[in-house]
């Protein structure tokens, strides 16, 4: 006789089955998603088909839909097919959805038709988070992550790489006609000759392709297309490779890692600190905010309108300069006096504001020496012109970018914090989504796609800090 536990029969037949209620305890975390979307108002938040129509075949309800497609992001089950899958072996989905089972075309159409809805429902999970005051210090780390498209890199084009292919195309093609004429000067077999003209042919007609695709990239604005997606763009990774891919925005809580804000870029992070920025003071309902950013983000202008919109920009500079591998002064050694509104060189001498520039789309003022600088005894080392004196530039605003430097000077810290609070969550996604890409194509789909990503990380953040009983009381009240 065997001592092992055992199971109950297969084909055991029970007088009171068991409720499915009974699988799912109290601190499930399906329990979480059932309750926020029930307290959701679906049809103001842009959903379709809330109100169903009195003719037709009915459908399934958005809120069924919502609650798979939040409990399948928090799962990292985010395939359509798969999601039809968990609705018919899953005891917590049977749960969640009252054991109906949709289709996989369905539960897609859903995700596609309703991304408005799917972003508002993200942003007021976000509002919860704020009236629990999880967001009181108002202070959020900036920062942008690269999110591989679906599209394969053999299939975007820049003009470079046309141009390369159809010389490729071309050179082949010079090959083909030479052997033709020497398969025809030797009289060989007939069958050599139609294989060969079928691949000439082939390569003609690749070789127009090509110059569409040629002359679409160069017509293009950013001069690049890419031929599956083509909202995506090739940019450089982490690892200085080459991806086609889209650039993930997000605003992060450093108090409690919570992304407040998210947005879909097809650029660099230069110029992005404003936007987000606004939308974080959007997403907490005020101004007097902090944001801490990257040395990537560093931008005058940028900064400058973040510090008009009411909130605090902690954002490092990097000396780009070439001086010293020119063997010159640097334009640190040139120290400024704001109330004399003059700045002194390393040989001591006065250089005066002379004149304003425009200069990259920055107003300067510039300095300059012309006497000083044409008797000076450094002047080797300070510039390469033998006709020039050496001139300073200093942007109107400046003073703005100094008071900046001396916040970050006073806080060390700034940077590491920044790097602790926004790179986890990016982590946390890129590792539910497996493959780290996106399913769907499209900024307008992939938006819909990283909201439900959001929505997932910020749920089982939230229950990992205050519990889920809690949680669920404050969506309740």
């Amino acid at each position: 006789m065997s001592h092992h536990i055992t199971g109950q029969g297969r084909n055991q037949v029970t007088l009171f089955p068991e409720a499915l209620d009974d699988f799912v305890n109290a601190e499930n975390p399906v329990r979480v998603i059932d309750a926020f979307v029930d307290e959701l108002n679906l049809a103001s938040l842009g959903f379709n088909k809330v109100m169903p129509k009195n003719t037709g075949r009915p459908g399934y309800h958005p809120a069924t839909m919502l609650k798979l497609y939040i409990y399948g992001y928090l799962n990292r089950v985010q395939s359509s097919r798969r999601l039809e899958r968990e609705t018919q072996r899953n005891v917590e989905t049977m749960w969640l959805l009252e054991r109906l089972t949709p289709d996989f075309k369905t539960i897609a159409d859903f995700r596609k038709d309703n991304g408005k809805g799917i972003k508002n429902a993200c942003r007021q999970f976000v509002e919860l988070c704020r009236q629990m005051n999880m967001f009181t210090d108002a202070v959020v780390a900036i920062d942008g992550s690269k999110f591989k498209a679906v599209n394969a890199k053999k299939n975007n084009f820049t003009p470079q790489k046309a141009k390369d292919h159809i010389a490729r195309v071309e050179s082949s093609i010079s090959e083909y006609l030479a052997k033709l004429d020497s398969t025809d000067a030797n009289d060989n077999s007939d069958k050599d000759t139609a294989l060969m003209k079928d691949k000439l042919a082939w390569l003609k007609n690749r070789l127009s392709e090509l110059q569409e695709i040629e002359n679409a990239v160069n017509a293009h604005p950013d001069k690049q297309i890419s031929l599956n997606d083509p909202d995506a763009r090739l940019m450089k990774t982490d690892n200085m490779n080459r991806q086609v891919c889209y650039n993930v925005q997000t605003a992060v809580d450093t108090k409690h890692h919570l992304i407040v804000s998210h947005d879909i870029t097809m650029s660099t992070d230069m110029g992005q600190l404003s936007p987000v920025t606004a939308q974080v003071q959007e997403a907490l309902s005020r101004k007097d905010i902090t944001v801490i950013a990257d040395k990537g983000y560093f931008s005058r202008n940028d900064i400058k309108a973040t510090q008009d919109l009411g909130a605090t920009a902690l954002v490092p500079h990097t000396d780009t300069s070439d001086s010293k591998k020119k063997g010159i002064f640097n334009k640190s050694l040139f120290k400024y006096d704001k109330d004399k509104d003059i700045y002194i060189c390393p040989a001591g001498e006065t250089l005066p504001h002379r004149r304003n520039v425009v200069e990259s789309g920055l107003e300067q003022k510039v300095y300059v020496n012309h006497i000083a600088c044409r008797d000076c005894k450094i002047r080797t080392q300070c510039t390469q012109s033998k006709i020039e004196p050496r001139k300073m530039r200093r942007w109107i605003h400046e003073a703005d970018i100094d008071a900046m430097k001396a916040r970050l000077d006073a806080a060390p810290e700034t940077t590491v914090i920044r790097k602790q609070t926004v790179e986890h969550p990016f982590g946390t996604i890129k590792m539910w989504m497996g493959a780290s890409h996106f399913l769907m194509k499209r900024k307008k789909n992939v938006s819909t796609e990283m909201s439900l990503h959001v929505l997932a990380y910020n749920l089982k953040r939230m229950m990992s800090i205050v519990g889920i009983p809690t949680l669920l009381a404050a969506m309740q009240e």
